[in-house]
């Protein structure tokens, strides 16, 4: 078998996000490394791959940007102080120059191994507080407290950085580790501080379980536990940035995001969907004309298609006639404020259909129609499933108030709570139709909206019924 191709930094810098595998990199020191399988890249700047060093597996960081040697020296450097605190971190195995420019960084490879972000992804529904979520979550509390023990706060806090393998949690990314006091423990602001970015990646209904939370922190600190109402501001204002920063990378070309742009037309995917999505992408009226047609209106048109047997939900956003168009050109579509809200929704834990993509026809600037794919939710919606003249069972009844609780906590509106755009999938009820969802920036514009949405829903059942009467009690108040 043919070696692989022997490639340089500013090759792999050209090549952008798919170099050809597998590639060989000559380092200085006259070894070479092969890159079998690229698992992470930053376009033009690094990449991080399964690969083979002196007949070893490894995981191998290169850094290719015109000016990278920073980048690598801070990656070194956090592996470093991780090991010299005694905090488990990936062995390192070789660092050092590229030939011909560009640095790389050796460790050993854990296999198997999960981060806890995939552990999380696996329980993130249940309730909160629940023990399977408790026991994903308390090792990484308990490891950072260790960190902050030791000096070090880690500036890209995700349940993603933290390795299980072999029933030992390790740390990982050590470009972000920071040696803030080495050898003493961080004051309490800066532990305070550090402590609510990793916090803020949890859904809000966790917010009240802080006191559940904080002794796994104090184990690895030795601290007392951080102040908890001055921690919520902390986690409010980290979460608010974050939100802001992915709301913009839903429509940029990210990791997260595929993202096209012509003077015709314009196009958001998810990158893990876009090849599946690919043939939806490039004719989806075609797709839509093999589905089953759920409503066909003015303003809107909306197919169930299957593909390989997964369900997904096209809804085109039409335009009626020529003074309907032209009062679209200059505002996004309607497409595009769903693609955001629903990406807002996850963001917060509040349930909705995951949307896979978002299409936009274009006359340069000016926006004409646009396509909204989603995952097709097979549930029944609440004006069905549940009866007028009884209250809601238990589980819906807790799933309902879960959900206009962070509705109302986050200061959502819907815009349109008819019960159809409520659906009960055997154990949350899902939020559709999010055309004309808003997050307030007041208090005063929030209970507006709210009003309007909380007379909206109890006008599904007759004045006077269990169901009206029970929802009328229980919902947050107008």
């Amino acid at each position: 078998m043919a070696s692989p191709n022997l490639t340089t930094a500013s090759a792999l810098r050209a090549a952008g996000r798919h170099p050809q595998l597998p590639f060989r990199v000559a380092l200085a020191d006259g070894r070479q490394l092969t890159m079998r399988r690229l698992l992470r890249v930053m376009p033009g700047k690094r990449m991080v791959g399964d690969a083979a060093l002196d007949g070893r597996r490894v995981l191998a960081k290169l850094f290719v940007g015109q000016r990278c040697e920073r980048h690598w020296q801070e990656e070194c450097a956090g592996l470093d102080a991780l090991a010299l605190a005694g905090l488990p971190t990936p062995e390192r195995i070789a660092a050092g120059a590229m030939a011909g420019g560009g640095y790389a960084l050796m460790t050993v490879y854990l296999d198997p191994a999960e981060t806890l972000a995939e552990s999380w992804a696996r329980v993130s529904g249940r309730p909160p507080g629940e023990a399977e979520a408790l026991a994903v979550l308390t090792p990484a509390l308990t490891m950072l407290g260790r960190l902050h023990a030791a000096g070090l706060a880690h500036d890209d806090l995700h349940l993603g950085n933290f390795l299980h393998h072999d029933g030992s949690l390790f740390v990982i990314d050590g470009d972000a580790v920071r040696v803030v006091s080495r050898g003493q423990p961080l004051l309490s602001a800066q532990a305070s501080s550090n402590l609510a970015v990793l916090l803020a990646q949890l859904p809000p209904d966790w917010d009240p379980l802080l006191t559940v939370l904080l002794p796994a922190y104090a184990v690895g600190t030795g601290q007392p536990l951080p102040e908890v109402a001055a921690l919520k501001e902390q986690i409010t204002s980290v979460r608010a940035w974050r939100l802001g920063d992915f709301l913009a990378k839903t429509v940029r070309e990210c990791t997260l995001f595929a993202v096209e742009q012509s003077t015709t037309r314009f196009s958001a995917v998810l990158r893990r969907e876009r090849d599946f999505l690919a043939p939806v992408l490039d004719a989806p009226d075609a797709a839509i004309g093999r589905g089953d047609v759920l409503k066909d209106g003015g303003t809107t048109t909306v197919a169930r298609v299957v593909i390989d047997g997964r369900g997904l939900l096209i809804k085109r956003y039409n335009l009626k006639h020529l003074r309907h168009a032209l009062g679209r050109l200059w505002r996004p579509s309607r497409g595009w404020h769903s693609w955001r809200e629903a990406h807002r929704l996850l963001f917060l834990g509040i349930p909705t259909p995951t949307p896979l993509a978002l299409i936009e026809e274009r006359v340069g600037p000016l926006r004409r129609r646009a396509w909204l794919i989603s995952e097709f939710c097979a549930a029944s919606n609440l004006l069905t499933h549940l009866s007028a003249d009884r209250e809601p069972p238990a589980d819906e009844a807790r799933a309902i108030l879960t959900l206009f609780g962070s509705l109302h906590g986050q200061r959502i509106s819907h815009g349109d709570l008819k019960a159809t755009n409520l659906l009960w999938d055997g154990s949350r009820v899902v939020l559709i139709d999010l055309d004309a969802v808003v997050q307030h920036r007041t208090a005063a514009a929030h209970a507006r909206a709210w009003a309007r949405d909380r007379a909206r829903l109890l006008r599904n059942w007759p004045p006077g019924c269990a169901l009206h009467c029970w929802l009328d009690e229980h919902l947050p108040a107008a």
